[in-house]
């Protein structure tokens, strides 16, 4: 579920900002791709190839032949993702979740998942070819490890204004607010200064206003 190695993916602002935002696990870096509602006008996974083009900047370890996807398999991808938005969101606000979402993360996961290999100096080396189905496993496999383990409870949306992405905090002291301190935790910085400064302003007995 989570990676030790520098991990995450660069996102962008609406203004052209680049960050970098790691939500801490597989699953749900596949949230950045799109949703249901609302998320719908952030879909990037319109044809097979953007699939196979996000995977390669994803955490997931790939053959190195890349990943064979057809038509059904995105439409499955992005069903999985809908889902796992909901689960994820529900989760980071305390609550259960929609039996239907747990159910679709059980199809995904009954497929068969990538083949590991190990290489002849016994380091793990690329799995063997794969196509979508097996990614779709490998990601559901992610989600129901995240949402039924230790780090279940540390599920959590960014408390950015009008930001709602999703992390899981594996810090160790598990105080983790933001998606990217390089980016909401510093918008927040800035606003909580110039509100301090207003106040500051509106109370100074020099300015005449109090």
């Amino acid at each position: 579920m989570t990676d030790e190695r520098a991990t995450g993916l660069v996102l962008h602002t609406p203004g052209g900002a680049r960050y970098l935002f790691d939500p801490g696990a597989l699953c749900l870096e596949l949230l950045t791709t799109g949703g249901p509602g609302d998320y719908a006008r952030y879909e990037v996974l319109h044809h097979p190839e953007d699939l196979t083009r996000w995977l390669e900047l994803s955490r997931l370890e790939l053959p190195e032949e890349g990943v064979r996807v057809d038509v059904g398999q995105l439409t499955a991808t992005r069903t999985l993702r809908d889902a796992l938005w909901r689960l994820a969101a529900a989760r980071a606000h305390g609550e259960a979740g929609a039996g239907a979402d747990y159910a679709v993360l059980n199809r995904a996961a009954a497929h068969p998942p990538l083949v590991p290999q190990i290489g002849p100096d016994g380091a793990a080396a690329a799995p063997l070819p794969a196509d979508g189905h097996q990614v779709l496993s490998a990601l559901a496999r992610d989600a129901i490890t995240l949402l039924t383990g230790p780090y279940a409870d540390r599920v959590r949306e960014c408390g950015g204004h009008n930001c709602r992405l999703i992390f899981v905090d594996t810090s160790r002291p598990g105080r983790r607010r933001w998606c990217s301190m390089e980016h909401c935790g510093n918008l927040h910085k800035v606003r909580a200064l110039r509100a301090r400064r207003d106040e500051a302003e509106r109370t100074d007995p020099a300015t005449g206003s109090a």
